[in-house]
């Protein structure tokens, strides 16, 4: 291998993956309905919404994840509370491109994110008068493999309309 890099003349580079910080860049607590909410019978229909995104912040290696979660419990049809936590982090990542790059910031930074969105969604709703919220695990990876499925079959789908669109242009 040692031989292999002294043939191309290049190093691979090194990769690296790190946190640098963890914060909450916004959160949200609604509870429209209440204090008539606390007279019902406490049995709610949860929504729950998840979302990601992540920014380059340097040339240097550091990206900014966020992670959104969306809580909405109604009890019959009235909202008991809504709860919105945005869970940022800092990550510096070397040596890591493309694709490779998009899954890193895709499924281990929300993988590292998630506890402390949890914690704090269940933090809010105990001090707003509801009983505690312990959100499942989620399973990141396998939802960035069906953003991807869902990606590829949307350009599967504009593929034909584009040609379609290209065909007609030319007459």
């Amino acid at each position: 291998m040692a031989d292999e890099q002294a043939v191309t003349g290049q190093e691979a580079p090194q990769q690296q993956f790190s946190m640098q910080r963890i914060y909450t860049k916004d959160l949200s607590f609604e509870s429209p309905s209440s204090p008539a909410i606390f007279r019902k019978q406490w049995q709610p229909k949860v929504n729950v919404d998840l979302n990601t995104k992540s920014d380059k912040l340097d040339d240097n290696g550091n990206y900014e994840v966020v992670l959104t979660i969306t809580l909405t419990a109604k009890v019959e049809e009235e909202t008991a509370f809504l709860v919105e936590v945005q869970q940022a982090g800092i990550f510096f990542v070397t040596g890591i491109e493309g694709e490779n790059l998009r899954r890193v910031l895709g499924t281990a930074c929300p993988n590292i994110l998630f506890p402390y969105a949890r914690e704090n969604i269940d933090a809010v709703c105990v001090k707003g008068g509801f009983p505690a919220v312990m959100l499942a695990p989620v399973n990141f990876d396998a939802l960035y493999q069906q953003a991807l499925a869902q990606a590829q079959a949307q350009a599967g789908e504009a593929a034909p309309a584009a040609a379609e669109g290209g065909e007609a242009a030319t007459h």
